[in-house]
């Protein structure tokens, strides 16, 4: 049961934290090579804006910042449910693979697919998916025991070295790709979200429409896996059904997010922690609000990268990487 206290402090989260979402959207929003003000955007959002003004906006700015906040909240969502599965704090989608293997097959789209009608772009989630399920299988049958479980430690020490090889996978196959499809890659790579049409919106927003609202659901099953695995088997979970219908749903959040917005590392591993320090534990609070820090530190970085050097920009994973990896290293030490 959660006290008056504890609901009042998780009211205020959630409001200060959708808040600051929609402070980082319109500042999102007029920022860029072209800066809006905000007269300039009320008038093109009720349709009186110029040609100029409106293909910004609608053209280029929405799209893209929709992809961020639907790929962060997919990514921090994905981060807390394996931190919580594997019981370890160090878990990522992009730490332990998981991101690298959703490339792999990302790369075969551009390989085959990408001179193609767009239709097959609504496909693209479903390629990167399945490379984010090898790699999830490979990962937990390496860190298996029996009788013992999932051991974390080497859950993280296999995850990192089979990222690094299927980088090393990735930029070998890339190097087969023409000069365009080398330079997309490249971006992927480093983070730089690239779905900026509506046709990306669609093919990412289906599958979080879908997969958010069951992972709320089993919220109370993932309250259960944080604790004792015998504990858990005696308040009568399926602990390793739960768990490998939780991994893949995981799986399938953090594949189908970076399918559409680049190789992004850290935001499943911030994201959780910050949202457990305001709300505590108990996953009923922690899923929304990680959720939405998720889309600020995406939206926040993209809109860092897209500001501080124009007209190129720097990528988004950069920005999140230069915040994410001394954070890692800081819980490395802590845990």
């Amino acid at each position: 049961m959660i006290n008056s206290d504890q609901l009042t402090r998780v009211r205020i989260t959630l409001i200060a934290s959708f808040v600051l979402l929609v402070s980082a959207f319109v500042i999102s929003v007029a920022s860029g090579y072209v800066s809006l003000s905000p007269a300039q955007l009320w008038r093109t959002i009720i349709g009186q804006g110029t040609p100029k003004e409106h293909l910004i906006l609608f053209g280029f700015r929405l799209p893209r910042i929709f992809v961020t906040i639907l790929a962060g909240m997919g990514l921090a969502v994905s981060g807390a449910i394996l931190q919580s599965v594997t019981r370890n704090p160090l878990s990522d989608p992009g730490i332990l693979g998981i991101n690298a293997g959703a490339g792999l097959m990302v790369v075969f789209y551009v390989m085959f697919f990408s001179g193609e009608s767009s239709i097959y772009l609504y496909a693209l989630p479903l390629f990167a998916m399945l490379g984010g399920i090898a790699a999830a299988a490979f990962i937990y049958l390496m860190a298996f025991e029996k009788g013992e479980g999932v051991d974390p430690v080497r859950l993280v020490l296999i995850g990192v070295g089979l990222s690094a090889a299927l980088c090393g996978a990735i930029l070998t196959l890339s190097t087969r790709l023409e000069r365009e499809q080398y330079d997309f890659f490249a971006n992927w790579i480093a983070g730089r979200i690239w779905g900026d049409d509506w046709v990306f919106v669609l093919a990412l927003l289906p599958w979080l429409l879908v997969l958010l609202p069951i992972v709320y659901v089993k919220s109370r099953v993932l309250n259960t896996l944080n604790l004792n695995e015998q504990v858990s088997v005696g308040l009568g979970v399926h602990v390793e059904r739960e768990r490998l219908i939780l991994i893949f749903i995981s799986v399938a959040l953090a594949s189908v997010s970076v399918s559409v917005s680049g190789g992004i590392a850290f935001v499943g591993l911030m994201a959780p922690h910050i949202a457990r320090s305001l709300v505590g534990p108990r996953h009923q609070n922690v899923l929304p609000v990680a959720a939405i820090l998720g889309a600020i530190l995406l939206l926040a970085a993209d809109t860092i990268g897209r500001v501080v050097l124009d007209p190129s920009g720097i990528p988004a994973g950069v920005i999140v990487t230069i915040i994410g990896a001394p954070y890692f290293m800081y819980l490395m030490v802590k845990k």
